[in-house]
C-alpha cells in the first residue's frame, strides 16, 4: 500500500510505494529529497551511505528481534521517526546481522540508542528508556 508523504519545500503530496522506502524518495513536482517519517534499516554495507553521509543528525537503534526491550521500545522509535523527520533520519541496525558496525561503536547490550552526526558519536542511550527521556537527551544535538 502507499504512503503519503508531503514536500516540505513545494507542498506536494507524494504518492510513495512502501516497498523499497529505504531508498531517499524524492518529490515528484520539485526533484527535493522526501523526509523519511519511518525507521530506516541500516546495515554493516549501507552504513557509510545512509549514516555517514546524511545531512541530518541520526538516532541509530542498535537492536536484534529476540530482544524483549528492543520490542518494547520499537513503537517509541517509530513515533519518534515520525514526529522529528525532517530534523532527525531515525534507522534501525540488528546486531545479530551487522556486527561489524555494532562492535565498531563497541555496543554492548540492547537496545542502544546513538545520535550520529556525519558518522560521530553525539550520545548515547543503552537500554530501554521512555520516550520523554529519549527526546531531552538528543534536543539538545537538533
Amino acid at each position: 500500500m502507499p504512503k503519503l508523504i508531503q514536500c516540505s519545500s513545494c507542498g506536494a503530496r507524494n504518492r510513495v510505494a512502501q516497498v523499497g522506502l529505504d531508498k531517499q524518495p524524492v518529490c515528484g513536482r520539485c526533484r527535493t529529497p522526501l523526509h523519511r517519517d519511518h525507521p530506516l534499516t541500516v546495515t554493516d554495507e549501507n552504513f557509510s551511505e545512509e549514516v555517514e553521509r546524511s545531512s541530518l543528525p541520526v538516532l541509530l537503534d542498535v537492536w536484534a528481534p529476540w530482544c524483549a526491550p528492543c520490542r518494547i521500545i520499537a513503537p517509541v522509535i517509530e513515533e519518534i521517526a515520525s514526529e522529528l523527520a525532517g530534523r532527525l533520519i531515525v534507522a534501525k541496525l540488528n546486531s545479530d546481522e551487522n556486527p561489524q558496525t555494532a562492535s565498531r561503536f563497541d555496543v554492548r547490550g540492547i537496545p542502544t540508542l546513538l545520535l550520529l552526526k556525519d558518522g560521530r558519536e553525539l550520545t548515547r542511550l543503552a537500554g530501554a528508556y521512555p520516550k520523554a527521556d529519549i527526546l531531552r537527551t538528543i534536543s539538545p544535538f537538533l
